[in-house]
């Protein structure tokens, strides 16, 4: 999703590239995680948007987007990850790629949108 981002590639784009790629080919659940992210994916941001107090999608780091893109399409939509597993590999990447205060931001938000999570689906 970052790199789809960054690029200003089309996701199908990225996931036919990396899908490809003999040297790091893309793991079967990064591809459906792509997937249904694309099938959802102004459901996942208007969810974000409205729980992201103070913040617009724009105005995210860009990792941060990408992060809180799929820890709430495992919330939501994937029923095979267990919610705070997804909200704990989410704030576990924002350690290593992202700002320093964007763990507590992840976490914060995908935390709201598990506690809201009865309403929306």
């Amino acid at each position: 999703m970052f790199e789809a981002g960054q690029r200003r590639l089309d996701t199908e784009q990225i996931v036919t590239m990396r899908s490809n790629d003999p040297d790091y080919p893309m793991k079967a659940y990064a591809v459906e995680i792509v997937e249904g992210i694309t099938s959802h994916r102004e459901e996942i941001d208007e969810i974000i948007a409205t729980y992201a107090e103070g913040w617009t999608l724009e105005r995210m780091p860009a990792v941060d987007l990408a992060l809180l893109q799929i820890g709430t399409w495992e919330i939501i939509f994937n029923d095979e990850v267990p919610d705070k597993a997804a909200i704990d590999e989410a704030v576990s990447l924002a350690r290593q790629f992202s700002t320093d205060d964007s763990p507590g931001f992840i976490s914060g938000l995908l935390s709201r949108v598990l506690d809201v999570k009865p309403t929306l689906i």
